[in-house]
């Protein structure tokens, strides 16, 4: 118990769950991030919508492929769809990438800060 009555391993439960989704989160960002057909599709629909059926012209893979790597990229909440008439449109979720982002550059600055103090 701390001293304000509050039992120390349900707060260290709670922390513990808030980096498990933290880190579970990360995973799934670095892990569509891997593929460099996602990259691509991730360069494409930042400067505009594209239609699925525009997005599979770009590549030389199926249509299914495209299904795929566009549901790893929805599950890891990188993109959006949303329908216009018959077509499925897709766009980037802005600031999907802010929490990479922030890990990457933390991890950038300890990386710096240590290779100046060895000089």
């Amino acid at each position: 118990m701390t001293e304000d009555g509050v039992d120390d391993s349900v707060v260290d439960v709670i922390i513990f769950n808030h980096m498990v989704k933290y880190t579970s989160e990360l995973d799934q960002v670095f892990n569509s991030l891997a593929d460099p057909i996602r990259r691509d599709i991730l360069d494409r629909v930042a400067n505009s919508e594209y239609a699925v059926g525009e997005l599979v012209a770009c590549y030389n893979v199926s249509f299914a492929a495209i299904s795929k790597h566009l549901k790893v990229l929805e599950e890891a909440c990188l993109i959006r769809k949303r329908k216009h008439g018959r077509r499925r449109m897709i766009t980037l979720v802005p600031g999907a990438l802010v929490g990479a982002d922030a890990y990457l550059r933390r991890y950038g600055r300890e990386s710096y800060d240590r290779d100046i103090g060895a000089y």
